[in-house]
């Protein structure tokens, strides 16, 4: 039986979120693709509450020039400056089912650079 490409991501989710959890010194960081956009968020998962966003549909993203890829990078330094300023500099990654290639990674790297440590 063929899964879709939503199927497998949600079991490749589920799988990764069976062995990760956020806590408030160390929150998850969950990342979201859309087609267009790019969003992460600092997850405390032991009290159910978002920390920390950040998403390229801000307008100090949106309205510069580039790549879907380099806007993400731009997140990714984002959320990094917006969790050092919160006290937080370790996190968990959740790639949240998508493979660690391309724009997921770009603001990844860009978050380690920025002083985020994972």
């Amino acid at each position: 039986m063929a899964f879709s490409k939503i199927e497998r991501r949600n079991k490749i989710k589920r799988r990764i979120r069976a062995k990760i959890s956020g806590s408030e010194e160390r929150p998850r960081m969950t990342v979201f693709r859309s087609n267009k956009q790019i969003s992460v968020q600092l997850v405390d998962d032991l009290n159910g509450r978002t920390l920390v966003a950040a998403t390229s549909a801000i307008k100090d993203i949106a309205n510069q020039n580039g790549t879907k890829t380099e806007k993400a990078a731009m997140v990714g330094k984002q959320i990094a400056e917006r969790a050092l300023a919160a006290g937080i500099d370790k996190v968990v990654f959740d790639r949240n089912g998508y493979l660690y290639h391309g724009r997921v990674k770009k603001l990844a790297d860009a978050a380690r650079e920025a002083g985020l440590k994972f």
